[in-house]
């Protein structure tokens, strides 16, 4: 039995996965595209027969057997992805769905309605794409406007923003944040690193008046440097002498958000299917939430299982969001170990802590509030 992982995202946290796989004898090949996976009826199965691949501009196939397995990363949010620099803005792919995978999957669909709709979610790029960027500032003049509206110095390598800061006046309806520094272990103690993301991207900005999409990386500094109050006398000067800025243009990145109903994404392991299953965040699954991590892991997980008839059941979502437990950590988290009695509080939210504390005491509410750092 041959096991073909077809995939198509990569990343620097894949390395980790990469050296198991390499401990455990996995053949790579690479600079090869996947085009098709071509099946066949029998018997009221459905076999993946062959892989068609392209590789150095030469056609390519690999002959399966049903004991084969294949495993389809089908779709991807970061499919066309470009980057630009400080003077140059990212190229926009202005074809629908042209990306290696969704051209794969739009073959694979066109084969059995069960293989999913592939156009439903690459088929609109107005309605896909986000800009995200990463800011480098190089000096402490951008530092003292992040810690003017997050009141944390962002250089004491705590919380930061604690979360997404949402400029809901931009017209961009830009975003950032800025999280624990240094954000990269090579990174300089110096410098931060900022997320920045907008979601309108054709729409003029409301300092540099021009779509998102068409700026460079200073002119998307310029942007967001108005909106955090920098005075606009210096504005250029900061922009250009302040900060390193990489913005990335993904026309997909919103693609799995997009109006579905049941079977525009293809099931794990589809109907009959013996030898194959879509895995990633274009594959359904009732177990989790599009988005997530853990939402790629839990369609491999069950592809698996399912394929080679393992008797074991797929972890099901841990509903932290309900458990005061977990709510408490985070809590502990957010304010870097300080105490609810350990912060400035006013007269009256002191008083009002005091007598909750006393109706607290010797029951499991104080004990919980201890364990978890609370108090």
């Amino acid at each position: 039995m041959i096991l073909y992982g077809i995939l198509f995202e990569g990343s620097d946290t894949n390395i980790g996965k990469q050296k198991y796989l390499d401990a455990h004898g996995v053949n790579y090949q690479y600079n090869k595209q996947v085009v098709n996976v071509l099946f066949a009826h029998e018997g009221g199965k459905k076999i993946a027969r062959q892989i068609q691949c392209v590789h150095a501009g030469k056609p390519e196939t690999i002959d399966l057997v049903e004991d084969d397995l294949v495993f389809v990363t089908n779709g991807s949010c970061t499919e066309n992805a470009t980057t630009g620099d400080d003077d140059n803005a990212p190229a926009m792919t202005t074809h629908t769905g042209d990306g290696g995978c969704w051209q794969l999957w739009k073959n694979i669909a066109k084969q059995d309605a069960a293989f999913g709709h592939p156009d439903k979610f690459c088929g609109n790029l107005q309605a896909t794409n986000w800009e995200s960027a990463t800011v480098t500032t190089l000096d402490g003049r951008i530092p003292s406007y992040i810690q003017k509206l997050s009141k944390r110095d962002p250089f004491t390598g705590n919380v930061v923003t604690g979360g997404i800061i949402t400029i809901k006046d931009s017209n961009w309806l830009m975003s950032f944040t800025v999280n624990r520094q240094p954000h990269f272990q090579e990174q300089p103690r110096d410098q931060v690193v900022m997320w920045v993301y907008g979601l309108y991207t054709d729409k003029p900005g409301d300092y540099v008046k021009k779509p998102m999409k068409d700026c460079t990386g200073r002119e998307i500094v310029e942007e967001l440097l108005w909106h955090m109050g920098v005075p606009e006398t210096e504005i250029s000067d900061m922009a250009k002498t302040g900060a390193h800025c990489i913005p990335c243009m993904m026309p997909y990145i919103t693609a799995f958000f997009m109006p579905r109903k049941a079977g525009d994404r293809p099931e794990v392991v589809p109907e009959r299917s013996v030898n194959f299953a879509f895995i990633g965040q274009f594959a359904d699954t009732a177990r989790d939430t599009v988005f997530t991590t853990e939402y790629s892991v839990r369609t491999a997980m069950e592809a698996v299982y399912t394929l080679l008839e393992i008797d074991r059941g797929v972890p099901e979502v841990y509903a932290s969001c309900y458990d005061v437990r977990a709510l408490l950590e985070a809590t502990a988290q957010m304010m870097d170990g300080r105490k609810i009695t350990d912060m400035k509080l006013s007269f009256f939210t002191r008083i009002g802590e005091k007598i909750a504390l006393k109706k607290a005491s010797g029951t499991v509410v104080e004990e919980i509030l201890k364990r978890y750092h609370i108090v």
